[in-house]
């Protein structure tokens, strides 16, 4: 039987490419992200569910793989397509990753670790490897903790250091509570990484701590 065309409502995608993406709702983009609706359901009802769940896109996108796929109508594709379009968004504003260009204030490096990590529900600390100009080799995220810490091993960032072939490293990781300010115990992991790498001629140039609520630079505090 046919049942004519779909409403304009029921047809996220079109209305994209017709009216451009900034114009559709959370529910309509998520949508057009996860395909076909639930079975006997338009396309519109899961991102609904969905949404209703966790009250909001930013709550959605910020669980992990694993509760993401329990959620009714997500499974292992549909996750992995929430995943990847999210990991896409933060590289794509995370700023200079570009081996060409150095980066030449804390602000620089704060953009890259704010995009990747500040939305994170638990603690994860990475590292920025430069070479001899200051210039991006990679960012590597190197240990992930809950939203209390996350436990470093100064051996393990020198190692991958050298892996690179890295003139210099930045540190950062996240505080899920949203406050910047650094611990004790962050002072004191940055002491320890920067005499272990200071052995090896690499230069710690700072360690920043971000959240959603902004970041702050040891080494504009003096303390790296």
């Amino acid at each position: 039987m046919n049942l004519g065309k779909r409403p304009r409502s029921e047809r996220p995608r079109e209305r994209l490419l017709e009216a451009g993406a900034e114009l559709l709702s959370d529910r309509e983009l998520l949508a057009v992200l996860l395909g076909a609706g639930l079975p006997g359901r338009d396309a519109m009802t899961l991102p609904k569910a969905l949404l209703d769940e966790w009250g909001s896109l930013h709550a959605l996108m910020r669980r992990g793989a694993r509760e993401l796929i329990r959620a009714k109508g997500l499974g292992p594709a549909r996750t992995a397509r929430l995943l990847a379009a999210l990991e896409l968004g933060r590289r794509c504003i995370e700023g200079p990753t570009d081996r060409r260009r150095a980066l030449k204030k804390p602000q620089d490096a704060a953009r890259c670790f704010k995009a990747r990590l500040a939305d994170l529900s638990h603690e994860v600390f990475s590292c920025l490897f430069l070479d001899t100009r200051h210039r991006i080799i990679c960012i590597e995220a190197l240990f992930r903790g809950t939203v209390d810490g996350a436990t470093v091993y100064p051996r393990e960032v020198l190692k991958r250091a050298l892996y690179h072939d890295a003139a210099a490293v930045i540190l950062g990781h996240n505080h899920p509570s949203g406050n910047c300010e650094p611990s004790e115990a962050d002072r004191t992991i940055t002491a320890k990484l920067a005499e272990a790498l200071a052995l090896v001629d690499i230069r710690l140039l700072d360690h920043l701590v971000v959240s959603r609520n902004g970041h702050v630079s040891l080494a504009e505090r003096g303390w790296v």
